[in-house]
């Protein structure tokens, strides 16, 4: 029996600087995926950017991590956008 081929996806996510791609990654990379033996998840930051990779054990399996993951990335930066550390300037500034 032939070994199942993988399905990889590679998404890199722009931040405003790399402190925020590190909050963001150390956020995500909490919870586990939900089928471990089936998705495989790495999970770096370069520079600025939030690196994700996926290897899926099917394509449908790639666009539900991509979703879900794309998701996740947008509650963090909305998140970082109210309450970061721009979010306390603006504050300070508007008193």
């Amino acid at each position: 029996m032939s070994e199942t081929p993988w399905h990889t996806v590679t998404i890199r996510v722009p931040f405003a600087n790399p402190k925020h791609a590190t909050i963001a990654m150390q956020v995500i990379d909490v919870d586990p995926e939900l089928q471990r033996e089936a998705v495989k998840r790495t999970l770096t930051v370069d520079g600025n950017d939030l690196v994700a990779s996926f290897a899926t054990s099917t394509v449908r399996l790639a666009r539900l991590t991509t979703n879900g993951f794309l998701e996740n990335v947008d509650l963090i930066a909305r998140t970082i956008g109210e309450f970061g550390e721009d979010s306390e300037r603006k504050q300070v500034i508007s008193r």
